[in-house]
């Protein structure tokens, strides 16, 4: 396979666009954190605590996903300098393994998507409950 310099940096604005949106995402679940903390510091309720219980799961996944995302974006710029270096096998190897964080951000993302279902779940449940009594 050739590799040249721009075949890294295809990667850019994918991994760019992924960053802000797992930042969008750790955001919007910090301010419901610091919400559903006021709400249960005034009214303790048990459907609360397994939304923070989930909240937690979910913020330490982004944590990852960033942390995979930002592993990938650092593998494909070093990647670069390498085939500007002319070290071609090396710059292939770091091609590859900038690939394989990126796909353990996506996996890990899809992940925190299937915990998110679980949180909409628990709030659609008590909502059914609260129409029902």
């Amino acid at each position: 396979m050739e590799i040249t310099l721009t075949t890294p940096a295809i990667l850019f604005p994918a991994v760019s666009l992924l960053l802000v949106a797992y930042t969008n995402r750790f955001l919007a679940l910090g301010g419901r954190i610091r919400n559903l903390n006021s709400i249960y510091k005034t009214n303790p309720d048990k459907i609360l605590i397994s939304q923070i219980e989930n909240l937690r799961k979910r913020v330490y996944l982004i944590k990852n996903m960033q942390a995979f995302g930002v592993s990938s974006l650092f593998c494909c710029v070093f990647c670069m300098l390498l085939l500007f270096a002319q070290k071609i096998i090396i710059a292939k190897i770091l091609f590859a393994a900038s690939l394989i964080l990126m796909m353990i951000s996506l996996a890990l993302s899809l992940r925190e998507i299937t915990i998110s279902v679980k949180a909409l779940d628990i709030e659609l449940n008590n909502l059914e409950e609260r129409k029902n009594h």
